[in-house]
Order: C-alpha cells, then sequence, then structure tokens
C-alpha cells in the first residue's frame, strides 16, 4: 500500500507542513490532488477558521461553520467537507501523480469524508500522503490495515518519500 501520514505536536502545524509540501511539488513540476488546511485567525476570543484549498489550485472551501461564542461542539460544517471532498474527486479523475489529503478526521474514522477519495487513490497507484492526529489514529491504521508509514512532519523528508514512491529517486530533494 502506497500510504503515509505525517503528524505534527503543534496545532496547525501539520497542516502547515502539507501546505509547503503541495507548493513544493507544483513548483518541481507534480500534478497534486487534495485538499490543504489553512486557517484564518480572527479575534483572539474566537476560534479560527478552519477552510481547505481543494490541490491544485483551488477552490479555498470553508469547512467549518461558527456556532457562536460559548459552543464546546464540534465546528466542522459536515456539507462544506463533503463539497471539498466532491471537488478533489473531481481533480483526482482528472489525473494526479500526488493525493494529499489534509486530515484523517472523525469523519474519515466514522467511513465518510475522504475514505473513498484516499481508496480510489492508492487503487489507482497513486501515492497518498495524509495529515493525522492522536484522536483518530487507530481508525487510520486500522483503514490501512496497519501499513501506512509514519513520515517526519518535515517538507524535505516528506518530498523524498513521496519521490520514492513514484520512482524518482534521481530527482530526491
Amino acid at each position: 500500500m502506497n500510504i503515509a501520514y505525517t503528524m505534527s505536536q503543534g496545532r496547525g502545524d501539520t497542516d502547515l507542513v502539507l501546505f509547503k509540501v503541495a507548493k513544493t511539488l507544483a513548483k518541481m513540476g507534480y500534478k497534486t490532488a487534495g485538499t490543504v488546511q489553512i486557517n484564518t485567525a480572527r479575534n483572539p476570543d474566537r476560534k479560527c477558521d478552519m477552510d481547505v484549498q481543494i490541490l491544485p489550485a483551488g477552490p479555498t472551501v470553508r469547512i467549518s461553520q461558527s456556532l457562536g461564542r460559548a459552543s464546546k461542539g464540534c465546528r466542522l460544517d459536515p456539507s462544506a467537507l463533503e463539497t471539498a471532498v466532491a471537488l478533489a474527486d473531481e481533480q483526482l479523475a482528472l489525473g494526479a501523480d500526488i493525493l494529499i489529503i489534509n486530515k484523517f478526521g472523525k469523519h474519515e474514522a466514522d467511513g465518510r469524508g475522504f475514505r473513498d477519495t484516499i481508496a480510489t487513490a492508492l487503487s489507482m497507484g497513486i501515492p497518498v500522503l495524509v495529515g493525522a492526529n492522536h484522536l483518530n489514529m487507530d481508525a487510520f491504521l486500522s483503514f490501512t490495515e496497519d501499513q501506512a508509514v509514519s513520515v517526519a512532519p518535515n517538507e524535505n523528508t516528506i518530498v523524498e518519500w513521496l519521490q520514492m514512491q513514484m520512482g524518482d529517486t534521481a530527482l530526491v530533494a
């Protein structure tokens, strides 16, 4: 199975790494599909807005919803997430060298979200890179039948892994 995951310690750090990786791969001429997350800061007393950019070049979809200042519930907008999934699926169908998914989250753990997108890419022989978190790690490893490999949250390390999966070892950064 041609799938890896990366996970950073700081809040939003994995998003930043995947965003940089997607930009670097595009500059190198690789065709990416999937999503990278872009968080937009708000007032200090409010949580950030969560947006995903559909790779390779947009659009950007807001996947968070405002539930009010006192809210403790999940801010993910399931309808917006499914819109992002459909747009990413369209790009994947056009052909890609790499699928990047910003996070294997609760929806994926519950059998929804980007699960089918990931499975489609793997069935097409396309390497997949997924952002992961501790909350959903067991579900992710179960989904990948414990075949996913961990890649350090470092741009160069991730690019090297992806290039090796694609047989481009002469181009390793």
